[in-house]
């Protein structure tokens, strides 16, 4: 994964914005204000730190050497990624969307409804969606 496709990956969810509260080489991806993805984009080897599911965070910590707990952060809510290929990048983006989703339920409900996140939206309305076929 480049640090493009990083960016786009975390830019990509709704109602996301980079910001660089720290200094102007860290990006810091939020929704709702709150932050749910951390990376120096043009750092080498480039890495993101994702919030994730404690006991996930162990297992996944346990299958790939490049995933660790949280540099600088709450090792038990939060994994630094090293994106040196040896994580996938399916995976990789599935951890992003997760960090992300971790983050947004957190939120009040009326910012769940502006981000028209899936977690609020009525089962109905799911149905009334065309299917891709």
């Amino acid at each position: 994964m480049t640090p493009d496709d990083l960016k786009a990956a975390c830019l990509d969810l709704n109602g996301t914005a980079e910001t660089f509260p720290f200094n102007a080489d860290t990006s810091v991806f939020k929704v709702g204000g709150r932050m749910f993805a951390l990376s120096a984009l043009d750092a080498v080897p480039l890495s993101v730190s994702l919030k994730c599911d404690p006991d996930l965070a162990l297992r996944l910590r346990a299958r790939y050497p490049a995933i660790t707990g949280g540099w600088h952060l709450n090792k038990r809510h939060w994994n630094t990624v090293r994106l040196d290929g040896s994580v996938p990048d399916r995976l990789v983006r599935e951890m992003i969307e997760d960090s992300y989703d971790l983050v947004v339920a957190s939120l009040p409900r009326a910012e769940h409804l502006r981000l028209d996140w899936p977690g609020e939206r009525a089962p109905e309305a799911d149905e009334r969606a065309p299917k891709a076929h």
